[in-house]
């Protein structure tokens, strides 16, 4: 074989490969959003492949070959919602840390953070489906636990950041203090939206009861 013509084919190979992992990838976003949609609207159980494909424009067939099954779907959608959200709070953080000197007061970090950590109605009402499928399924459960680990793990680097950069001392260990934030946030939001909440008034809650906990736990932090 020419080497030349063995060379062009090995690259098309490459290139073919590419392309078919880049439209897997785009497969999978979509079928991701519209899930985000659907599961929010109707509740997992509810919720049917069909509807997810349909909303996304594919077939059943597009489905399964890339999930195995809805509920391998609702858990992957969770997982990257979680680590979008928590994607924008670390790189906030870094941009406040990163500087020689803090750029903001302890007590504006906290509203900072709210602000970016803030769920739409959508992606409340995703999680509060996640909760309730884990209280009885235990496959969904081992899941959830797992996931709620990497959350806790992730915020409590961010504590530890932020102790670090503004020499603040806990009155509880900084895991301990992740964890409570984050429940802090989900009941906060589930409030929000029981109680038809718009976005500033969800935000302003959020904050005083985030900035109450920090007061709380965090010695020396400015009262409000």
């Amino acid at each position: 074989m020419n080497p030349d013509a063995r060379c062009e084919s090995e690259g098309d190979a490459v290139t073919d490969a590419v392309t078919g992992t880049r439209s897997r990838e785009n497969t999978r976003a979509r079928l991701l959003d519209a899930a985000f949609d659907v599961f929010a609207d109707v509740g997992l159980d509810a919720a049917s492949v069909e509807a997810v494909c349909e909303r996304a424009g594919f077939t059943r067939g597009a489905f399964y070959s890339n999930f195995a099954s809805k509920d391998e779907l609702f858990l992957e959608l969770a997982r990257t919602v979680s680590e979008r959200k928590l994607a924008t709070i670390t790189e906030r953080v870094r941009q406040i840390t990163g500087g020689a000197e803090p750029a903001a007061r302890p007590d504006e970090i906290v509203q900072q953070l709210v602000d970016v950590s803030l769920d739409s109605r959508q992606g409340v009402l995703l999680m509060s489906e996640i909760r309730t499928r884990a209280m009885r399924d235990e496959e969904t459960a081992r899941s959830y636990r797992a996931w709620m680990d990497g959350m806790v793990a992730r915020v409590t680097a961010i504590i530890e950041d932020l102790v670090a950069t503004y020499g603040m001392t806990l009155r509880m260990p900084a895991r301990e203090f992740a964890q409570i934030m984050l429940e802090l946030w989900e009941s906060t939001a589930v409030s929000a939206i029981t109680d038809r909440l718009d976005d500033r008034a969800t935000a302003a809650l959020m904050g005083r009861r985030t900035h109450a906990l920090a007061a709380a736990v965090v010695e020396g932090f400015p009262s409000a």
